[in-house]
């Protein structure tokens, strides 16, 4: 019976994993008792994020004051349900009764139902609208048709 090359190649492999497995136990044996301490187990940082065997040094050390960090976003006030938005109706299923309205200045999506409607809308309509905490999320209420 002769081998495939699929039989040789896992022989080849099973052998090479055997070989590394005795290398690694070979070192280990070779390794003194106390190479396991706190020591030899630390990793530092160095200052360009790097990890390192030595600890970085402390002539490069910069300090920097908490308040001096922002930690601001880029988002609208806190509370987006207090404010009256505009956006573009870019979805309404009159049929299910549902759409959605992207705000012009943030470029987010709300959801909205027909039943906080206050004006008929279609798809491409400007709206002003006010968002409000939903099961599912914010979505859009007193949605109202921006006059031009």
């Amino acid at each position: 019976m002769s081998e495939t090359w699929n039989k040789k190649e896992r022989e080849r492999n099973k052998q090479a994993k055997k070989k590394e497995k005795l290398e690694r136990r070979q070192e280990k044996k070779l390794a003194p008792k106390g190479s396991h301490d706190l020591e030899s187990m630390l990793a530092y940082v160095d200052e360009n994020g790097d990890l390192s065997s030595k600890p970085a040094d402390p002539r490069k050390k910069v300090v920097i004051n908490a308040e001096d960090i922002d930690i601001t976003s880029n988002r609208p006030a806190a509370n987006p349900e207090d404010q009256v938005l505009v956006g573009v109706v870019t979805l309404f299923k009159t049929d299910k009764g549902y759409g959605f309205i992207k705000n012009l200045d943030t470029q987010d999506s709300y959801f909205f139902h027909i039943n906080s409607l206050i004006d008929p809308v279609k798809e491409n309509n400007k709206v002003s609208f006010e968002v409000e905490k939903g099961p599912k999320g914010l979505s859009a209420v007193n949605v109202r048709v921006v006059r031009a």
